[in-house]
């Protein structure tokens, strides 16, 4: 009992003491260098700059498109022009791009509108200065949902969508 009293103690004390200071973290990213960054726990550490969660959680990996369009929206140029920016710094990533559909429409129809929303984005970071040898693009249609649909709108914005991926 005395020795769990003692080693819950010692855990609080380390908490508190890491908890609000700033140290020094490796770079994960591949880059090399040294970044500043405040300790935390769990599986969201800040030192995974360069990191797939730091593309998505600090970029954005989603790009989202009105009903039976593919013409990229002033929201999705920003998440692109972030994502291009990232891509940049981070030159060993190779990215695919995904492109989704909500389920109305056959299912040949929404593999070509799936593959015509992945290459506006494709060509959005080319024209931010990506390698096109870097991007590849997939097409899934309604084959492969982000989310359940159930006759929701909310569901079909989810759909009606490009996906960066870090490869």
């Amino acid at each position: 009992m005395r020795l769990k009293i003692t080693s819950l103690l010692a855990a609080a004390s380390l908490l508190s003491a890491c908890g609000s200071s700033t140290e020094e973290c490796v770079d994960t990213s591949g880059q090399g260098g040294v970044v500043a960054a405040e300790t935390a726990f769990g599986p969201e550490a800040p030192c995974a700059v360069g990191s797939v969660a730091d593309f998505v959680e600090n970029v954005g990996d989603r790009v989202f498109f009105d009903f039976d369009r593919s013409v990229v929206r002033p929201d999705g140029m920003e998440v692109l022009g972030r994502q291009a920016a990232w891509l940049n710094q981070y030159a060993n990533y190779v990215v695919t791009i995904n492109g989704h559909c909500d389920k109305r429409g056959s299912v040949e129809y929404n593999l070509a509108l799936g593959e015509r929303r992945a290459h506006a984005a494709k060509e959005q970071l080319i024209a931010f200065g990506i390698d096109p040898a870097r991007i590849k693009v997939v097409s899934y249609g309604k084959n492969r949902p982000v989310v359940e649909q159930d006759g929701n709108e909310w569901g079909y914005q989810q759909n009606r969508v490009a996906i960066t991926v870090l490869d």
